[in-house]
Formats: structure tokens, sequence, C-alpha cells
């Protein structure tokens, strides 16, 4: 005696030989798959030319002799730490300023929704802007300042120095507010 087999569906047969669907959070992943792109790769370019730097210049080198001249009298690698936010702003306060890093991280995931972050070119802005936090963010927790080395003179004036993670900070904020200009309704 035989068993009867019961038919097989076309959705049986489809689960069955089609690939199953990501799990509900690894798909929530994929939706922001750009933007975590694009701060891994900001966060492993800086951590790599901070590396780079602390491995070849003594902390605390400025200006000649020590520091390496690209272009002589305009553009200088330096070593420098800076405890504070942008241009030494609440220097010394680098344990507060990692808090409000982490807290902003936890903030744009949090209001990724309103902040239209499913959109590509949303989703370039917050990946430069995250990338550049987490890694200025890793800097004070390794340590307990944010490494600088971009050194730029124009003339009398001496901009201050900064990196690579504060130069995405800037350019994902400035495209985001381009694009909130362009594009009111959308944030």
């Amino acid at each position: 005696m035989t068993p009867t087999q019961a038919p097989v569906s076309r959705d049986t047969l489809k689960s069955i030989t089609s690939p199953a669907e990501p799990a509900p959070g690894f798909r929530r992943i994929l939706t922001y798959r750009l933007l975590l792109s694009l701060a891994a790769f900001v966060v492993g370019l800086d951590q790599a030319t901070k590396a780079w730097i602390h491995a070849r210049l003594p902390f605390g080198t400025y200006g000649e002799p020590g520091a390496i001249p690209v272009v002589r009298g305009f553009f200088y690698l330096v070593h420098v730490g800076n405890t504070g936010a942008a241009w030494s702003l609440f220097a010394g306060k680098s344990a507060v300023l990692a808090v409000l890093a982490a807290v902003t991280l936890a903030a744009i995931a949090f209001w990724r929704r309103h902040l239209g972050l499913r959109q590509t070119g949303v989703q370039v802005c917050f990946g430069l802007l995250c990338g550049g936090i987490l890694g200025n963010l890793i800097d004070r927790l390794v340590y307990g300042h944010v490494i600088d080395f971009l050194d730029f003179h124009f003339g009398s004036y001496v901009y201050p120095t900064f990196n690579l993670a504060d130069s995405a900070i800037c350019v994902g904020v400035g495209l985001y507010l381009l694009h909130s200009l362009r594009n009111p309704q959308q944030g």
C-alpha cells in the first residue's frame, strides 16, 4: 500500500526552487547598503591615512623641519591632536564630544525614515557624514583626541589643521543642505 501524495501547489514549488528572501533585519540593512558602504569606505580611508601619519611623524609635529612639505609654503602633512570639535571649539572636551558623536549616530539611525535615508542621494550625504563621525569617534576612543594632519597655509593665514573624516563630514552636510534646499518637501 503506497501513501497518497497531495498535489504540490505552485507556491510550494516556487518556495523550493527560488532563493529564500533575506531575513527582515538583513533586508533592512540592504536598504541602506550605499550609506553603509560609503561610511565604511570613509572610515577605512580615514583610519588608514591617520595610521600612516601616526607611523611616520611623531605626535606634535608641526611646521618645518618635521612636517612633510607637499607643496612648500602651502600644504604640509603634520601630526597634531584635537581634543575639541571643528577649529578646536570645545577643546579639552573629547569625552563629551565622543558621547555626542555616538548619540548623533544613534539619532540618525532612529530617524532614518524622516531624514529620507532610503533615497540614493541622501544615502551618499549621510554615508559621508556617518563615516566621518565614526572615524573621529574611533580616534577619540583610541587616542583621547582626533588626529589631524592636513595643514594648509594661504600667505600669512594658516587654515586650521584637519583630516579626511572632517572633510567627509563637511561635504556630507553641504550636500544634504543642497538636497534639502532643492527638495524641501523631501527633507
